[in-house]
C-alpha cells in the first residue's frame, strides 16, 4: 500500500457548491440567455449544435445579456456543504465569443437560512475570496484560494457580462458540530459530515470519493470501480472518518454493479493521531471477509465498538462499490 498526503491538490476535495449536495444559485442580477441554476449542475457542460431558444443560442450554463451600462453581472451561490474553500474552477466551456473577460468571488458565512433576495442586498458582509482575475474562453479556469474560515455563500462576479458554464467550489467540509454531540449516531464516513477517502489502490472507472457522497448511486459510473485485476492481491480504499468514533453499523451498496461487483469485502480500522501512514498503521479487523451480492444493499449491525480514525475497505479481488456508510458515535 502506498501512503498518500491527506492534503491533496484542491480539485480532489469535495465540490461544496454541487447541486447534488444541496448547492443552489439563489440569486443573479440577470440570466437572460441561460439560467443561473446550471452553474452548479453535476454534469459536464454540453454543446447542442444548431439549437436555439426564443432568446438566442441554447447554452449549457449561466449567460447574461450584453451590458450597455456601467457595472458588472453577478450570481450568488448557497453552498450545499459549508466549509473552508481551497480553490475554485470557473468553467467557460463552449463560451467562445461570449465569455467574461474577468471574474472575482466574494464569500460570507450566514448562521441561519437567508433568502436569495436578502443575500442580494448591498449590506451583506461579503469578503474577498478571489481577486479580479482574467478568464479564458472555452476553458477550465482553475484558481487556488486561501480560505481562512467556514463560509456558506459565494458571489461570483463577472466583468462585464457573458457566460459561465460551471462553477466548482472545492474545499474542506466544516460540519455542524451538533451532529456529533449527545452520543448521537452519525455516518462517520459521510463527506457531508467531514469524511474523506484519502487513498485507494485504483479508480480506473469511478472516483473513490463517490463511496461517501450523499444519496443512492444513480448509475454504474456513480461509484468507485477498479480495473480488472490480472495479478495477485486485491483492491482497497482508505477513509478518514469525520471524527474519531466507534463504528457499530455498516452499510455497503453494490447498486448497479451487476457483472462487476467484488466477490467479497473486508473492513479494517485503525486509531492514529494527526500523522497517518497506511503502511505503518496498526489495522484491526472491523468486519471479517464476507461474500457480496451484485446490485444489492448489504448491512451489518451490532459490531463491537472500537475507537477508530480511519477505515480501510478491502474488496476481493476487484470490482465496483457504489456507497459505504459507517455509522457510529464520536468519541474523544
Amino acid at each position: 500500500m502506498t501512503a498518500m498526503n491527506e492534503r491533496p491538490d484542491f480539485t480532489d476535495l469535495p465540490d461544496l457548491a454541487a447541486a447534488r449536495f444541496g448547492g443552489e444559485v439563489v440569486a443573479a442580477n440577470d440570466d437572460f440567455f441561460a439560467p443561473k441554476e446550471s452553474l452548479v449542475k453535476a454534469e459536464k457542460p454540453e454543446w447542442r449544435e444548431g439549437v436555439y431558444t426564443d432568446r438566442g443560442k441554447w447554452m449549457d450554463g449561466w449567460e447574461t445579456r450584453r451590458r450597455r451600462t456601467p457595472g458588472h453581472d453577478w450570481a450568488i451561490v448557497r453552498l450545499g456543504i459549508e466549509g473552508i474553500v481551497r480553490g475554485v474552477v470557473i468553467d467557460t466551456s463552449y463560451f467562445t465569443g461570449n465569455y467574461p473577460e474577468h471574474a472575482s468571488i466574494d464569500a460570507c458565512a450566514m448562521e441561519d437560512a437567508v433568502s436569495g433576495d436578502r443575500m442580494a442586498r448591498d449590506d451583506m458582509p461579503w469578503q474577498p475570496l478571489l481577486t479580479k482575475s482574467p478568464l479564458k474562453g472555452d476553458a477550465v479556469n482553475v484558481f487556488a484560494v486561501e480560505g481562512r474560515s467556514r463560509v456558506s455563500h459565494l458571489r461570483l462576479n463577472i466583468f462585464p457580462d457573458g457566460g459561465v458554464a460551471r462553477l466548482r467550489v472545492h474545499g474542506e467540509v466544516v460540519p455542524d458540530e451538533r451532529i456529533f454531540r449527545q452520543n448521537a449516531e452519525a455516518d462517520l464516513a459521510a463527506m457531508a459530515n467531514g469524511g474523506f477517502v484519502v487513498s485507494c489502490s485504483d479508480m480506473h472507472y469511478g472516483n473513490r470519493q463517490n463511496l461517501i457522497i450523499p444519496g443512492r448511486s444513480t448509475h454504474m459510473g456513480d461509484g468507485w470501480e477498479t480495473k480488472r485485476r490480472r495479478g495477485p492481491g486485491h483492491d482497497w480504499s482508505v477513509i478518514r472518518l469525520a471524527r474519531r468514533g466507534e463504528i457499530n453499523r455498516i452499510e455497503l451498496d453494490t447498486d448497479h454493479f451487476k457483472g462487476n461487483a467484488p466477490g467479497s469485502a473486508m473492513l479494517e480500522c485503525c486509531d492514529v493521531g494527526s500523522s497517518f501512514d497506511p503502511n505503518s498503521a496498526h489495522w484491526n479487523e472491523l468486519l471479517a471477509q464476507t461474500p457480496l451480492e451484485a446490485d444489492a444493499q448489504h448491512r451489518w449491525d451490532g459490531l463491537p465498538g472500537r475507537a477508530a480514525t480511519h477505515v480501510r475497505l478491502n474488496i476481493y479481488p476487484d470490482g465496483g462499490v457504489a456507497r459505504l456508510r459507517l455509522f457510529g458515535r464520536a468519541v474523544a
